[in-house]
């Protein structure tokens, strides 16, 4: 493992989930790494284990996990080999931090939202309550919420305004590392675009590297770094965002990419034939095969990851 240069590094992380109907295999076996000061974006369609992924990486686990494994290092703490009072301690919101999909649900109603933003401070740090609130006012500075703000309701806020205190909760004590679950999904496409730019400015400025979940491909672009491509609960492709965008290497990157409407060109924007398979009993060999337009004999075998450059790709036309 890199280190100094190196914030997240996943090994082999695995997320089984058991269910009535059997184990979902929802994190199979994800590898990929993030560099300081970066922001890798993770796309695939709805249940593929994009915020399961997230999950795995916090230690977020709901109590129906069949299986947990693989290696999560954060900078040079292997965070798995930790036990439950350290990890609070030590990782959770004072080195990562998560800002969950819909913020009115995870802000909490009856708490000015002022108090919910110094809470962490306090927690972690055991700052008194006026110091804590005085950092509370800077972050609230830094991600354009109105100071007078500090002491309203999440309810009387609106949904752009929530969706910055939650970012500012997840700040205030300047973790190395984010993970964004679609933070704008419930948003205009105007606030969206304004929160957007505001994570390429705090990224710039705080040099934070973030992990950001998200189906909207064309709006994460502005903030991408690196890719990364999950189908079935297994990463697919993680490439450069430069060359990404342009010329994606998997069949279904490239498939997502060509969904994408254009704003030049006469291009109608294309789809993917069929549905993501079943993570109870995932089908054998590239678990794509049966959607792709280019699949072939050897496809029924598990693909190798090959590695391109910095880029890494799971299929075997690159083999």
């Amino acid at each position: 493992m890199e280190k100094n240069n190196t914030v997240l590094d996943i090994q082999n992380l695995k997320l089984y989930f058991r269910t009535t109907r059997g184990t979902v295999q929802a994190v199979d076996g994800v590898d990929f790494k993030l560099k300081t000061n970066q922001a890798v974006v993770v796309v695939g369609e709805s249940g593929c284990g994009k915020t399961s992924l997230s999950k795995a990486v916090l230690r977020l686990l709901p109590r129906n996990v069949e299986h947990y494994s693989g290696k999560v290092y954060l900078n040079d703490i292997e965070t798995m080999s930790l036990d439950d009072e350290e990890y609070r301690k030590q990782i959770r919101w004072v080195k990562m931090s998560l800002v969950p999909q819909a913020a009115m649900n995870a802000l909490n109603p009856v708490i000015r939202v002022g108090d919910q933003v110094a809470e962490p401070m306090s927690v972690h740090y055991g700052v008194k309550k006026e110091e804590a609130l005085q950092q509370a006012i800077k972050m609230f500075q830094h991600v354009g919420v109105p100071v007078d703000f500090i002491n309203r309701y999440p309810f009387e806020l609106s949904g752009g305004m929530r969706q910055r205190v939650a970012l500012a909760m997840a700040l205030v004590t300047a973790p190395d590392l984010v993970i964004l679950d679609e933070p704008t999904s419930a948003l205009d496409v105007l606030t969206q675009a304004n929160i957007f730019n505001l994570l390429k400015r705090i990224k710039s400025e705080m040099a934070t590297s973030f992990v950001l979940i998200t189906h909207d491909i064309a709006t994460s672009s502005e903030l991408a770094d690196r890719v990364a491509v999950m189908y079935a609960g297994q990463i697919v492709e993680v490439a450069d965002s430069s060359r990404f965008f342009k010329e994606p290497r998997h069949p279904y990157s490239a498939k997502l990419m060509a969904s994408v409407p254009r704003l030049r060109g006469n291009d109608e924007p294309d789809f993917i034939t069929g549905q993501p398979p079943s993570l109870i009993k995932p089908p054998t060999g590239c678990r794509f095969a049966a959607r792709c337009p280019r699949r072939f004999e050897r496809c029924s075998e598990e693909p190798p990851v090959t590695k391109i450059g910095d880029d890494v790709v799971k299929c075997w036309l690159y083999v």
